[in-house]
């Protein structure tokens, strides 16, 4: 039998070598078409007399990422459909879609011959479920090789017996702790917690798999087995009785309850180990469902999954324009974000230049890739030669000249006008012909800058943010000239990487600082009103954000805020800015010196470690503060979130961003807005536009008018439309299929 994207081999002894290798793809996904061929390579292996056992790797260098966006799509595609028509029936068609892996891994546990899983590679989600039905699990000793269950961070759970499997192999807390936070584990913490059997070279996986085979490996799991006994004894054990009440209040510590899939994980484990398992694989799957039609699972999925998928494969990208292979990048201005900008080039194998005043300073600059690499070849993440070979290329230099070969040069001076006028005439001097200008500007407007370029056309924004080796956005910012060659450019280069890209036209703040510092303005009205600065903080938190905005405010520099409200006084204008936040920030920089961690003291303390930092005690003398049980911690929650996500609408509205997927996206990793929302514009979509537009004339009438529903908003509540279907970014593509 043949199959599309497996082939099988068996060898003399007997054993079956099951090779997933899809074509025409980069890394192995669970498609509709993949489970079936899984299902019918089940039933030919069982009924071939010839074959003792099955060996089960992967082709590519990975082994596998889980679903396929297309199966993932098309799941809620037809609970949409379906809930329209029919909702009960809905309802039992995503059961039984549901349990399909479920129920075709348990028939590989059960199947009568031994399975053994040979992890080469990155192996995620349902492919280390399928992994842990198998009844041998060997893994290569190598760095590429990473497992997780990591289905919590898009609003699900393991739902293909991950909950009922890993529990009954590693004790209860590591089990919990694995699939509630989502952690990748190296192969020898996986054999540490039970689960996986071997870690041996990557050249014998194929050997030791079929060796387990060979020494007679039973075909039965071991709750199959009568007798088994759960990992520390179960539920009902004096050391569950302190690890059960204690686990659904540390869930709830850190995530606020926001996420419906993590407390899922909780209940399918407590009630999962206390009935037999294919009772438990039941339970899971009715909670699974369940999950499947919240909210929060839809718009993650929708927007950490898909969204961020296509955007990093290019959905922004114009077409027609070839890819380009990059050779040599320039980045001009060694400072922080220069350096770590020349860091992340060379780190994807890129030859960069690093440009300042003098050798001194382009020097120190590289220096900073030098503490990189010492960090990473200390934690183990880099051998000492890929830590040289990176160093080797870049190179330090105070000759613009040496930019000639550059195919594009990164300005990352400082944020003043006439510097980067004369960076901009510096660089297009020596510049080759087509080569791509790229300013990481974080305020200026890259229209105006590009008036200082002959070539407009290949003049373009990209701005990276602090710190780059960490943050996995990059905003790229078209100027009124900006051309497509240009685009495809800079598209090319946040790809090779391996950023996530979000475009966006030219504005003051472009998208992410524009709802930043929304976010922090709103902490300030809060502050002058009188709420207690801890409460903001702990609001902030539970509304799903990482940190606070005072603390965000910290991080970015209060100067900077200073810095930016001047500048939009000298060119828009007093009215542009509330006068009580100027106030306030020039009270903290100009009388206080307090500009943020930078300088040990801002809104917080930063204390020498280990100590941690602490909210700044005069903030109480600056501000008459209200009683704690005069402040709604809900209402709060809601003007944090709300103001962010108003100001992502008037991007849409203003034309600034254009795609719904960019904005989602965009928000979540440029600033940590409440993932379980999916993102800015799916928040409102996810309580519908008639109630957002009804919180936001609530919240103005108490607040202030920055809280208005904005025209479009009021457009889109009156004809029932989402952000999704108004501004849909797949209508024209498929309606043309």
């Amino acid at each position: 039998m043949t199959y599309t994207n497996f082939t099988i081999e068996t060898d003399a002894d007997g054993i079956a070598l099951v090779t997933w290798d899809m074509p025409a793809k980069s890394m192995n996904v669970f498609t509709v078409e993949v489970l079936d061929e899984i299902d019918r390579i089940i039933d030919e292996t069982v009924a071939d007399a010839a074959v003792k056992g099955v060996v089960f790797t992967s082709g590519k260098s990975s082994f596998s990422g889980g679903a396929d966006l297309t199966m993932i799509k098309g799941m809620f595609a037809m609970i949409a459909t379906e809930k329209a028509s029919d909702p009960q029936n809905a309802v039992q068609k995503l059961f039984d879609a549901a349990g399909r892996m479920t129920w075709l891994w348990r028939k590989i546990e059960t199947n009568g011959k031994p399975w053994v899983s040979a992890i080469n590679g990155t192996c995620m989600g349902g492919a280390f479920e399928l992994s842990l039905a198998c009844h041998g699990r060997v893994a290569a000793n190598a760095k590429s090789v990473k497992i997780a269950l990591p289905e919590v961070k898009v609003g699900i759970f393991p739902g293909a017996g991950g909950t009922q499997r890993v529990p009954r192999l590693a004790n209860a807390q590591d089990a919990l702790q694995m699939m509630t936070t989502g952690a990748s584990l190296t192969p020898a913490r996986a054999k540490a917690m039970n689960l996986i059997h071997q870690v041996v070279e990557p050249d014998q996986l194929i050997t030791a798999a079929k060796q387990m085979i060979k020494d007679g490996l039973k075909p039965v799991a071991p709750w199959d087995e009568k007798g088994f006994k759960v990992p520390g004894g179960g539920i009902w054990t004096p050391a569950s009785a302190q690890l059960w009440p204690a686990a659904p209040a540390i869930l709830r510590r850190e995530t606020a309850g926001n996420y419906p899939a993590a407390l899922a994980i909780l209940k399918c484990v407590y009630e999962g180990l206390q009935v037999p398992f294919e009772t438990g694989l039941k339970i899971e799957q009715r909670y699974f469902t369940q999950v499947l039609q919240t909210t929060e699972a839809f718009s993650m999925i929708r927007s950490l999954f898909v969204s961020m998928q296509e955007l990093g494969k290019g959905a922004r990208r114009p077409a027609g324009q070839p890819k380009t292979e990059f050779t040599h990048v320039g980045v001009v201005g060694a400072g922080f974000m220069g350096a770590s900008i020349a860091y992340v080039t060379a780190a994807a194998g890129i030859r960069v230049t690093l440009i300042d005043r003098d050798i001194e300073a382009a020097t120190k600059g590289k220096s900073h890739s030098e503490t990189l690499v010492a960090g990473a070849i200390g934690k183990g993440r880099m051998t000492r030669e890929e830590g040289e070979k990176l160093m080797a290329l870049i190179t330090p230099s105070a000759d613009y000249a040496s930019l000639s070969t550059a195919g594009l040069v990164i300005e990352a001076v400082f944020e003043d006008r006439d510097v980067k006028k004369a960076v901009i005439e510096a660089v297009e001097a020596v510049l080759p012909e087509g080569a791509v200008f790229a300013s990481n500007t974080s305020t200026l407007p890259i229209t105006g800058l590009a008036r200082n370029s002959k070539r407009p056309a290949d003049f373009i924004g990209v701005h990276f943010f602090s710190p780059v080796e960490k943050m996995m956005l990059t905003e790229v910012i078209l100027g009124e000239e900006t051309g497509d060659r240009a685009l495809a450019v800079a598209l090319d280069f946040v790809a090779a990487i391996r950023k996530t890209p979000i475009v966006v036209n030219d504005t003051r703040g472009f998208f992410v600082n524009r709802c930043v510092f929304r976010y922090i303005h709103e902490a300030y009205d809060m502050l002058l009103e009188g709420v207690p600065a801890i409460m903001i903080e702990n609001a902030a938190k539970m509304a799903g954000m990482p940190v606070g905005p005072l603390s965000l405010n910290d991080e970015v520099a209060i100067d900077l805020s200073q810095k930016i409200l001047k500048a939009s006084v000298a060119d828009l204008g007093e009215a542009s800015v509330d006068p009580r936040h100027l106030r306030l920030i020039n009270t903290m920089v100009d009388d206080l010196d307090r500009r943020g961690r930078k300088n040990g003291k801002g809104f917080y303390d930063y204390p020498a470690k280990p100590a941690k930092k602490s909210l700044w005690p005069g903030l109480k003398e600056m501000f008459p503060q209200k009683k704690a049980d005069a402040v709604d911690i809900t209402v709060i929650k809601q003007r944090l979130l709300v103001t962010i996500a108003l100001e992502a609408a008037r991007t849409m509205e203003e034309g600034i961003v254009t795609d719904p997927r960019e904005a989602d996206v965009g928000s979540i990793l440029g600033f940590g807005f409440a993932p379980y929302t999916g993102g800015t514009l799916s928040y409102i979509d996810g309580m519908g536009l008639k109630t957002f537009v009804a919180l936001c004339e609530t919240l103005a009438a108490t607040y202030g008018d920055h809280f208005k529903p904005t025209p479009l908003l009021l457009d889109m509540a009156t004809r029932g439309d989402t952000f999704y279907s108004r501004f849909d970014p797949y209508g024209a593509v498929e309606r043309a299929a």
